[in-house]
């Protein structure tokens, strides 16, 4: 591994418009391509991807829209569902957006001629994070500026509803424990949810505001990081409710952190949005300095492969794709 490099962007997509959200389907959807979803001022596009880091045949990278979906407002977090399937015939595309108007959209699609959305109201507020339920993918899960964690089913109904105290940044699922919810507020405070009881069953704190930003390590549930003022924060659950590990990281205040899906101990961090451009930092436990170091113009949304160490950001009309080493 590079101790010290500042690696230029290994892959480009170009889009029409503005890309505010991109997500790669951290599910197995049945392809041996990779789902990917981004989303612009109005739209959400579905397509797949293919690199040659997977399959020699390939060469760089390649990219193919699959559909657009109109959305006719901006999109600000796009979660995917379990139960999209390539594979299946006809095949199922299922994803939920949270849009500035403050509802959420469950989008299915076959990809031809079934294409159909729900509203869900219910927050009075933005709403920052969204997660489907890893197993059946029979609810969602979502965190607002207005204080609360909200479960819906696929109709749009609220199952359960968390009184926060600060708006909710980022809310995950358990992987294999499926009545496991994981909540980031943005006063430093992250609680873990029991979805029987409805009751909180452990907290974790930062000691420095704003959190902006929580995420579950999947592969080791025991570790948490998040992104809180310009430090990125690193907690084992079973040592200690207080961070093992932290750093400072990002000169203007760190925005978004994310475990990679293959390597327990590599994540991604990113600035906040500048005039001109945010810094990307790819991150190993074991090395001091961060590993990578990329820019992309006004970037927003950081997203991991599910199957590569490989990530992406999105920015003005394009999406940027980063490859480091394990």
């Amino acid at each position: 591994m590079k101790q010290d490099s500042t690696r230029n962007i290994a892959y480009t997509v170009d889009c029409e418009d503005y890309v505010h959200v991109v997500k790669f389907n951290p599910f197995d959807s049945g392809d041996a391509c990779s789902l990917i979803a981004y989303g612009g001022n109005n739209y959400v596009v579905i397509g797949t991807c293919r690199f040659q880091e997977e399959d020699a045949e390939v060469e760089g990278m390649q990219y193919k829209t699959l559909r657009t979906f109109h959305h006719g407002i901006r999109v600000d977090a796009i979660a995917w569902s379990p139960e999209t399937r390539l594979d299946a015939i006809p095949p199922q595309i299922r994803f939920c957006t949270a849009a500035s108007d403050r509802k959420l959209r469950l989008f299915t699609s076959d990809l031809q001629d079934k294409n159909e959305f729900k509203t869900f109201d219910g927050h009075s507020d933005y709403i920052n994070d969204l997660v489907f339920a890893p197993n059946e993918g029979q609810e969602v899960a979502s965190v607002s500026d207005d204080h609360t964690c909200r479960v819906w089913d696929l109709e749009g109904n609220e199952k359960a509803h968390f009184v926060l105290r600060s708006p909710g940044m980022s809310v995950c699922w358990h992987p294999e424990e499926a009545f496991k919810l994981m909540v980031a507020e943005k006063n430093g405070t992250i609680r873990f949810y029991d979805l029987i009881t409805q009751q909180a069953i452990l907290s974790l704190e930062c000691e420095q505001t704003p959190l902006m930003s929580a995420d579950w390590c999947l592969k080791n549930t025991l570790k948490i990081g998040a992104v809180a003022g310009s430090d990125w924060l690193i907690w084992d659950i079973t040592r200690s409710s207080y961070p093992q590990d932290k750093r400072p990281v990002h000169v203007d205040r760190a925005r978004l952190f994310r475990w990679s899906r293959v390597n327990e101990n590599l994540f991604a961090t990113t600035g906040y949005p500048g005039k001109t451009t945010t810094q990307l930092l790819v991150h190993h436990l074991g090395h001091p300095q961060p590993i990578l170091t990329g820019t992309a113009a006004v970037g927003s949304g950081l997203t991991w492969h599910r199957t590569l160490p490989l990530c992406a950001v999105g920015g003005d009309h394009k999406i940027f794709f980063w490859v480091t080493e394990m």
